[in-house]
């Protein structure tokens, strides 16, 4: 019996060791294992929106307006077909000049270019101005100022530069017959107009060709001969053999003796020749 009870007491003990144990480790808080140390993410940041994009400014070349070219004075004639016929309507410089001439008679022109003809008013009107403004020219004289206005102003005469057959039409119309050989050839003058053929603008004439004159020297003249008739200016003959031909001589069909000239004016003085 003795031994029954110590082996009881033995049993009690165990038990209650038992529930204890099981007491304590059932009341603790479970710890969660270490985690692996890792850098969190930032915080979500709404990106800024991009910019327009920029075209770039590619630098604009700036051409200046240059006037014409002049032509080379050892081009003798132009190369190429000339037109035959344009439209019949002209296209007027708006240009305005200052006086050329220091008193006389103020005498206002235009400056046009028949459409169709090729020409570019611009270039046809620096030759017009360069030779009407020349000292040389008519303005020089004294007695004379010219200046060019535009095509919508009031003006006493206007130089044209027209097709052959707008010529000879416009020649023919002013009481001036221009024809040879069934061709509209030379330049004329009627009332009010001084009309420049294209076909001798752009291939000069005979004279000046045999004398090897170049277009530009041609052109000069034709100019200021026609101009001339508008001022009052009639045919002329050459005064001496070999010496320069008054501008008022037909140079383009003949010399009569003398030698090319484009200018009324030399040396200051006028340049006159008997008259037909």
């Amino acid at each position: 019996m003795r031994w029954q009870r110590i082996w009881l007491v033995v049993l009690a003990v165990t038990l209650v060791s038992l529930g204890v144990t099981a007491l304590l480790v059932g009341s603790r808080t479970p710890v969660e294992p270490a985690a692996s140390f890792v850098t969190p993410p930032p915080a979500s940041v709404t990106p800024p929106a991009p910019a327009e994009p920029v075209e770039s400014e590619e630098p604009v070349e700036i051409v200046a307006t240059d006037e014409p070219e002049p032509l080379a004075e050892d081009v003798l004639k132009l190369d190429g077909k000339v037109p035959v016929k344009g439209s019949g309507e002209f296209t007027y410089s708006t240009e305005r000049g200052e006086v050329a001439g220091k008193k006389g008679t103020l005498r206002r022109f235009k400056v046009a270019v028949e459409k169709g003809s090729g020409e570019d008013v611009a270039e046809f009107t620096a030759q017009v101005r360069a030779t009407l403004e020349d000292e040389r020219s008519w303005s020089g004289s004294g007695d004379l100022r010219l200046q060019m206005v535009a095509g919508s102003d009031k003006a006493d005469f206007t130089v044209y530069l027209a097709t052959r057959t707008t010529t000879g039409r416009m020649c023919l119309q002013g009481g001036t017959n221009v024809t040879i050989g069934g061709v509209p050839f030379t330049s004329c003058r009627t009332t009010g107009k001084a009309i420049i053929n294209l076909d001798r603008w752009r291939k000069s004439s005979t004279p000046y060709l045999e004398a090897e004159i170049g277009l530009a020297e041609y052109r000069r003249y034709v100019i200021n001969h026609e101009v001339g008739h508008e001022l009052g200016h009639r045919h002329e003959n050459c005064p001496k053999a070999n010496g320069p031909a008054p501008v008022m001589v037909q140079q383009t069909l003949t010399l009569r003796g003398c030698k090319p000239y484009s200018w009324p004016r030399r040396n200051g003085k006028d340049l006159v020749g008997p008259r037909i």
